[in-house]
């Protein structure tokens, strides 16, 4: 479908399941060669096997995201190896629900660390490389629950913020990068079918509440949110930066 993307060098952090894992296995059916990042070696090499088991080429890499010095690493591999980065896809994020007056610095830091920070580390190492080329793609995950244009949700202050933060220095890179070639887009999943959500599945009123407020009625699939980073990723894009792209089941709009 995606034909300018054959031969194109992604990176996907945050990889080893979820939606980062659909995101690997759908930029790879286009001929990409994908990158799988995340904390854990083996699940990301779980992930590069289906990828080559199809005919197609990966590579895993352990990285923390929120260190530095994994992130710069990272990208010194995947340059050695495949010579350049055409795609970077933000994906790792983390998710703990926590009462406000009950939410420690300790909880607070390492949510920005890794849902803003380690996309800052990543997004910054990725357009050096990119400038190179005077051309590349990056792809910010973030949430519904972004504020402003999005929605808060209850005992998650600091997910909220840490999406709302995505979303505001997409905007800002864009404007910086466009220059050099480098477009920086945002998805704004809703309610999506990954770990992520289990603890608000356990709670049956809860996901009624919710399902109240989404016009289509249902939980989307993580398969559909990655079809919307293959369009972002492509050529079919090309007039698109800075814009963030929900895609929800209809919640906002309600």
């Amino acid at each position: 479908m995606f034909e300018d993307l054959k031969g194109k060098v992604a990176i996907i952090t945050g990889a080893r399941r979820g939606m980062g894992r659909t995101h690997a296995l759908k930029l790879a059916q286009e001929g990409v060669k994908v990158v799988v990042s995340d904390v854990s070696q083996e699940d990301c090499q779980k992930v590069v096997d289906e990828i080559e088991k199809e005919g197609g080429e990966g590579l895993a890499l352990k990285c923390d995201v929120a260190k530095k010095e994994e992130v710069d690493k990272m990208f010194v591999r995947v340059v050695k190896k495949f010579g350049k980065v055409d795609i970077l896809v933000n994906n790792a994020g983390i998710a703990q629900f926590k009462p406000f007056l009950e939410l420690t610095e300790e909880e607070w830091d390492r949510t920005l660390d890794i849902n803003l920070k380690g996309y800052f580390l990543c997004a910054q190492a990725a357009a050096k490389e990119m400038a190179k080329q005077k051309s590349g793609v990056i792809v910010n995950i973030a949430s519904v629950a972004m504020g402003q244009q999005g929605v808060g949700f209850p005992n998650l202050a600091h997910y909220c913020a840490s999406k709302g933060g995505i979303t505001a220095m997409t905007e800002v890179l864009a404007l910086e990068l466009a220059p050099l070639g480098i477009r920086v887009n945002v998805v704004a999943p809703g309610m999506i079918e990954t770990p992520m959500i289990d603890p608000i599945k356990q709670d049956s009123k809860a996901m009624e509440g919710l399902m109240a407020r989404v016009p289509l009625k249902r939980v989307g699939k993580p398969e559909e949110v990655s079809s919307l980073v293959l369009f972002l990723a492509s050529d079919a894009s090309s007039y698109m930066t800075g814009s963030a792209v929900v895609i929800d089941g209809g919640w906002l709009a309600g």
